[in-house]
Parts: structure tokens; C-alpha cells; sequence
């Protein structure tokens, strides 16, 4: 095993133990608050936890630490290799750390909830993940392992820390599949959309509104395009049998000096969430002639970010798919599945938790969701008769 640490032993750690469930791991994780660049000390305690669960057993498992991304590999030479890939980051604490358990009523039943920041995107997929590296991987695999818990998921994708894995030890991203453990109600949710967002600018010439025929309204100039946003109908694309619902929509709109003064300028970002089919250059030249952009009017490309094809037919994605017992869903947004896409390697979400209630106050995830994916996940990579 990988001797290498940078954990400094003679600090106290928070609490964590891979022999615990995937529920308990999951009140530990969300306890240690790890907002997006500050995910240091949750990674010195995942790191710890693996070097000190694997110390001294005779497995074939190797460790890494690289920034704040934590790196464990079973090498037993076994048909396939699957990656787990969970982010460490959260979006800031707002007053809901630690975590609480509750109980509230769905549908007429009793369930229990943890509570916490994190709980839902996506400390317990982490969580689902450690639980069975650490269950299975000194024996019981049927494939092989990659697990990956990652920083900077949550902020601009410069500071994604699967991206700097795949610049510089690429050799740890190789795989026959790849589970992103975003929430995903305990099923599987295939590929994700593309997203392009444009800065739309229109141009006018500044006047007193009592003399609006000296000026040139830039707000005017832009109200065509609105129009065609606003009437846009979006395409409903089949893709493997799961059908992706685009998007075509203005999400911020800015124009005005004063209120009797004719805007010389006004801008607005339109967001574009393209089904998997479409390349970027695709999606952009389809943007650009919805738009119209008449004379006056310019664009520049704020962000924009390939879809990932969801890959179910790869035999290791439809035994995952067997497992759940579902029929598997779509993913509506941008994953880092699209990622593992771009590497050649088919991926899918899957984890438990609500994605409507990521990052909200309130976020909380049903105990029997962790289970369900808990056991999915260890029956996979297992097998059921383990």
C-alpha cells in the first residue's frame, strides 16, 4: 500500500470510520464543513481514514493524496475497473452544520432524515462510496476499483479537482466506468446536458428621455431578441430511451442610468441546456440562429460546457442498471460525468438525495435513500451473492 501522507499525525482528527454505515459516515461527513476552498481538513480526514483502515491488511490497495483530492486503487488484476467519484466541496454553510437527524411524514409513513449542509450534494455518495471501498476492497471485488473524492466541484471548473487529476495523473482516471455519486433519488441518472451562456449586448446613444428621438434606446434595441427567447420552443431529444428536455432562456437582464435617461446600453446572459447529441459548436451556431442578433447587437461566450452521451449499453453500465431494478432517468444540468465523457469513459449519476433540494437551507436526505444506494453500490461491485 502507498505509504505517502500529508496528514499531520500528531493532529487531532474528526471522527471517522469506515466500518461504520454509509448512514453514520454520511452524519460524520456532514460535519466536517467543507465549503468550496476550504476542503483541506475534510480531506486530511478521508485520507486518514483509509491509511489507518487499510494499515497493515494484505490487499492490493494503493493510496494518494494530491492537493485536496484523496486517490484509493484496488489492483488485482480483475476483468474491469470502475471509478467512484464524489465531490468533498459544498456550497457555503448557511447555519445547517452540523447535522440533525429528524423525522417527518412522506406520503403517510414515517422517515427519517439527516439534516445538513452537504447531506443531499453530496456527502452521502461520498459516503455510499467509502462505505464500500472499504467493505469490499480487501477482498469480495468482482472488478476492480477507483475511488475519488474530489475538491472544487462546486465553483468555477478551473478549480475542479477531477480536471487537474486528468491533467496530471491521468493514469488514475482509467476505467471501464464511471458512477458520480450526485444525487440522484437512488437511481440512475444517464449523461447530463451541455450548457452554453452568452452575454447578448446591445448598443444605443444615451439622450434626456424628454428628447427620445436623440438617443437611441439600447433596451429597444435589444427587445427582438427577448422576443425570440421568449418564444422559443424547446426540443425533446431521445437518446437511449431517455428523453432530454432543452432549454433556451434569459437568466439575467440589465439596462438603465437614470430614470429620465435613455439606456445607451443593455445586456443579458441567455442560458442554453442542450441534450448530449449536440457538440458545443453545435449548440452555439443553433443558439446564434434562434437569436438573430440584428445590427447593434453583439455576443461573447461566457461559459459553455459539453453534455456526456449517457453510454448505458456498455455492459458494465447495464449491470449497474440491473442492480437498481429501475429504469434509469436523464440528468437535467451539468455533471462531471461530462468529464469522464470527454476521457472516452461512459459514466452515470447515482446516489441518493433529492437534486431539488441541493443547496437550499433545508437540505436534507431520506436515511433510506443512503441504504438503498448503499446496497446497490456493494451488490455491484460485490456481486449479490456475496
Amino acid at each position: 500500500m502507498n505509504s505517502a501522507t500529508s496528514t499531520d499525525n500528531n493532529r487531532q482528527l474528526p471522527r471517522l470510520t469506515l466500518d461504520d454505515t454509509a448512514v453514520t459516515l454520511t452524519e460524520q461527513l456532514v460535519d466536517i464543513a467543507s465549503p468550496s476552498h476550504n476542503e483541506a481538513a475534510i480531506a486530511d480526514v478521508v485520507e486518514h481514514a483509509l491509511r489507518n483502515h487499510f494499515n497493515g491488511r494484505d490487499c492490493s490497495v494503493e493510496i494518494h493524496r494530491f492537493n485536496n483530492n484523496v486517490i484509493a486503487r484496488t489492483n488485482y488484476g480483475l476483468p474491469s475497473r470502475v471509478i467512484l467519484a464524489g465531490h468533498l466541496d459544498t456550497v457555503p454553510i448557511a447555519d445547517n452544520v452540523p447535522s440533525h437527524r429528524e423525522t417527518a411524514t412522506v406520503e403517510g409513513q414515517a422517515e427519517e432524515q439527516i439534516w445538513g449542509c452537504g447531506s443531499v450534494d453530496m456527502k452521502s455518495g461520498d459516503a455510499v462510496f467509502l462505505h464500500a471501498f472499504a467493505t469490499l476492497a480487501d477482498g469480495g471485488l468482482q472488478r476492480d476499483v477507483t475511488l475519488i473524492c474530489y475538491e472544487g466541484e462546486e465553483v468555477a471548473s478551473r478549480f475542479n479537482g477531477l480536471g487537474h487529476i486528468a491533467e496530471q495523473h491521468p493514469e488514475w482516471l482509467e476505467g471501464d466506468v464511471a458512477i458520480l455519486g450526485e444525487p440522484s433519488a437512488a437511481r440512475i441518472e444517464g449523461g447530463c446536458q451541455g450548457s452554453i451562456r452568452l452575454r447578448i449586448t446591445a448598443h444605443g446613444t444615451r439622450a434626456h428621455s424628454a428628447r427620445a428621438w436623440m438617443g437611441l434606446n439600447a433596451m429597444h434595441v435589444l427587445s427582438p431578441v427577448i422576443s425570440r427567447v421568449a418564444a422559443y420552443q424547446p426540443a425533446t431529444i431521445d437518446i437511449d430511451g431517455l428523453k432530454y428536455r432543452e432549454g433556451l432562456n434569459i437568466v439575467h437582464c440589465e439596462s438603465g442610468v437614470a430614470t429620465n435617461t435613455i439606456p445607451d446600453e443593455a445586456w443579458m446572459f441567455v442560458n442554453f441546456r442542450f441534450a448530449p447529441n449536440r457538440t458545443v459548436d453545435e449548440a452555439l451556431a443553433h443558439m446564434l440562429e434562434v437569436l438573430d442578433l440584428p445590427e447593434g447587437v453583439s455576443y461573447d461566450i461566457d461559459d459553455a460546457v459539453s453534455g456526456a452521451l449517457p453510454g448505458l449499453s456498455v455492459p458494465a453500465a447495464q449491470e449497474l442498471i440491473d442492480a437498481t431494478g429501475e429504469a434509469p432517468a436523464p440528468k437535467f444540468g451539468w455533471t462531471d460525468v461530462a468529464r469522464f465523457s470527454e476521457l472516452g469513459i461512459p459514466a452515470v449519476n447515482f446516489g441518493p438525495g433529492d437534486p431539488a433540494l441541493c443547496h437550499k437551507r433545508d437540505e436534507h436526505c431520506p436515511v433510506w435513500m443512503i441504504e438503498r444506494a448503499s446496497q446497490v453500490i456493494l451488490d455491484y461491485l460485490g456481486g449479490a451473492g456475496r
